[in-house]
């Protein structure tokens, strides 16, 4: 119980944010207060520390890598080409939004495509002069295929780097087994999405107000080599992962290699167009704080019994057969990723599938179904993921405002369907792959 309390006042806390307090200070008072009393030793904080640091430094490092892309002009000129794309044509310009959405999660993190797309959206929109329907439709699409869509790559999730450094994944084999569930989850999330909100899209929209995408690029030099670093970047995840290279390294030199590039730091400076400073001040370091600290009181959580019961019920899922445990692994860690918030949700499954004692196939399936519970399951609520909670912040600084029960009544319709679709497919693919 005094375990199970720190956890809430932590949680709430974080949430909360007390006198401009961040995320990261709050959770390590949680974690302060539980070695205080107990619930975690010293020792548990190399454990966890161990855990979470390769994640941590590699999302960090994404989203240097976003802002200054971002900063560069690099998101809107792509933002820009799929508005021409869709030719005026509303019910071809939803779709689009959706997949430039699905694209910049898969590479940039889920963070990165829901704060970084939703701006640049929310300002096409209104040169379109679209009504606050039909730019909600768009809006929640944007919030929502952040994560639907964050699976098919370790760095696409934080969620995903833990899970694969907790379970020695490599970078290959998580591609192998997850793009596929990805496609399958963002054609769901194509389909429910337009169920809910097609009817508000407009039919034509007027090509003449849009600027040129050309008029988005700011640094040319970062611009021009965006792509071949993306490409190099890709390749150096897949070359690495069987030399036991950590993501963090890999990313951390493209995200240094790019600040150069923007700082012009080969001239002393001269000649950069972008803020270096302003991006490493946007940079999440709070997170760093954060996982550390929010992991070790969840770890305490795990010590005082919620680890156990999380393992009788993977045992009696794995009775069931193995289509009825890849279900039920991502639904139950869907819903306490909805309450407890997706970061915490992850270890407490991670820590109950090592601990459980189920065939290999079963684990691996419950493996991949804890990271798609924990990535797509946090939709359900606001405070399911912390993304969420600043994507609706983002939002009402533009002048959208999104009620908790306007958001769960919209995630509880678009979420279920779309996890159970990633969750059938995982079922069915992996088994028919080789072992890993």
């Amino acid at each position: 119980m005094l375990a199970l309390a720190i956890f809430v006042v932590t949680l709430v806390l974080v949430i909360w944010q007390p006198r401009g307090l961040g995320i990261g200070w709050t959770a390590l008072g949680g974690a302060l207060v539980a070695l205080l009393f107990g619930v975690v030793q010293w020792p548990d904080v190399i454990v966890v520390w161990n855990i979470v640091w390769d994640a941590t430094f590699t999302f960090v490092a994404l989203i240097v890598i976003s802002l200054i892309l971002d900063e560069a002009g690099f998101f809107t000129w792509a933002a820009l080409h799929v508005a021409r794309w869709g030719r005026g044509r509303g019910h071809l310009l939803f779709p689009l939004i959706v997949v430039l959405g699905a694209f910049i999660a898969a590479f940039f993190a889920n963070d990165g495509a829901a704060l970084l797309l939703t701006p640049i959206v929310i300002a096409i929109l209104l040169r379109l002069k679209f009504s606050p329907p039909a730019a909600l439709a768009f809006i929640i699409a944007t919030g929502f295929v952040a994560d639907t869509t964050s699976l098919p790559l370790v760095i696409s999730n934080l969620v995903n780097i833990v899970s694969a450094n907790y379970f020695g994944i490599g970078f290959g084999r998580y591609a192998e087994v997850m793009v596929p569930v990805n496609l399958a989850s963002l054609a769901a999330t194509l389909l429910v999405l337009w169920i809910a909100f097609g009817r508000r899209v407009p039919a034509r929209y007027p090509l003449v107000e849009l600027d040129a995408p050309q008029t988005a690029i700011r640094d040319r030099l970062v611009f021009r080599a965006a792509f071949p670093l993306l490409a190099v970047l890709l390749l150096a995840y897949f070359v690495t992962a069987p030399l036991a290279i950590p993501i963090s390294f890999v990313t951390g030199a493209a995200a240094v290699l790019l600040l150069a590039l923007a700082g012009r730091w080969w001239q002393g400076g001269r000649g950069a167009v972008i803020s270096v400073s302003s991006a490493l001040k946007g940079a999440p370091w709070q997170i760093v704080l954060f996982s550390i600290g929010m992991y070790l009181v969840v770890y305490g959580l795990g010590n005082a019994g919620l680890t156990a019961y999380g393992v009788q019920a993977l045992h009696w899922l794995a009775q069931q057969g193995d289509f009825i445990a890849t279900l039920g692994t991502g639904f139950l860690a869907a819903i306490v990723a909805s309450i407890m918030n997706n970061m915490p949700s992850t270890l407490v499954g991670a820590l109950a599938i090592d601990q459980a004692d189920v065939p290999a196939v079963t684990r691996e399936l419950m493996v991949y179904a804890n990271v798609i519970g924990n990535d797509l399951g946090p939709k359900f609520t606001p405070i399911g993921s912390l993304a969420t909670l600043l994507w609706l912040h983002v939002l009402a600084d533009k002048g959208y405002r999104i009620g908790w029960g306007q958001y769960m009544k919209i995630g509880l319709l678009i979420t279920p369907p779309v996890l159970l679709a990633a969750l059938m497919t995982l079922a069915l693919w992996l088994p028919a792959l080789p072992p890993a």
